[in-house]
């Protein structure tokens, strides 16, 4: 059989988001999914989200900062802006013991079917560090042992290739070429920071070795309108029509 990895990220608790992505992936053909983190956080559906990736699609799904710190209460907020820490502690309420413990148990790396997975770096994954230049994706690519690895944490995506150097490239279909290892965020399903409202998330097809890109639209108003009835800030709202 040809399997056809969609890769998912960054989901963050849009719910009408995350229902357009796997709509989209087995329009495309996907047979299997996968997540690199952050489920919760930010958006009004956190229950459902996990549900969806825990239960229906039973996806390999690895820990991002927000289900690691909205599964532990007794980790201070301090280090993150006053939006973020702000939906992390309503999120907190929302989750029963059972989503808790799912969120807690998520491991930072995994390794599946030939690639791996990550939300940050591979180098200190429990650091949470941002990758936006080629000095970040160096570090990374030191303890990547796979030809791709997939990440998130950023919500743009972005390809970093290693050959001798490191090289970024613009997210388009892109043709895994042996000897070259790839680092590869797959933007944000539940709140894209690109200037572009649309989820994304990409394809792995193993046989042909291909990776694409998507953009899917989605009921961005019904978004906005499930947070402001949630009681989140206005502003996690308004910035889902920006997609910043």
């Amino acid at each position: 059989m040809n399997r056809r990895y969609a890769i998912l990220g960054d989901i963050h608790a849009n719910l009408e988001a995350l229902r357009a992505v796997v709509e989209d992936a087995r329009q495309q053909g996907a047979t299997d999914f996968a997540c690199v983190g952050d489920i919760v956080g930010y958006n009004a559906d956190p229950v459902e989200c996990i549900r969806i990736i825990r239960d229906e699609l039973n996806c390999p799904t690895v820990c991002g900062n927000h289900d690691h710190y909205c599964s532990h209460d007794d980790e201070e907020l301090g280090d993150f802006q006053p939006l973020a820490a702000n939906a992390i502690a309503w999120t907190r309420r929302q989750l029963s013991d059972e989503d808790a413990r799912w969120l807690c148990g998520l491991p930072l790396t995994k390794n599946v079917g030939g690639f791996a997975l990550v939300h940050s770096t591979l180098d200190v994954p429990e650091r949470w560090g941002y990758v936006f230049d080629q000095l970040d994706a160096d570090a990374h690519f030191t303890y990547q042992r796979t030809t791709i690895c997939f990440h998130g944490h950023t919500h743009v995506p972005l390809v970093f290739e290693k050959r001798r150097d490191v090289l970024r490239w613009q997210p388009e279909e892109l043709r895994i070429v042996p000897g070259t290892k790839y680092f590869i965020n797959t933007g944000s399903v539940g709140q894209p920071r690109d200037s572009d409202p649309r989820s994304s998330y990409l394809l792995y097809c193993l046989e042909s070795r291909t990776i694409t890109f998507r953009r899917v639209a989605y009921d961005v108003a019904s978004a906005m309108e499930r947070n402001r009835r949630a009681g989140l800030p206005e502003r996690l709202a308004q910035r889902l029509a920006a997609g910043r």
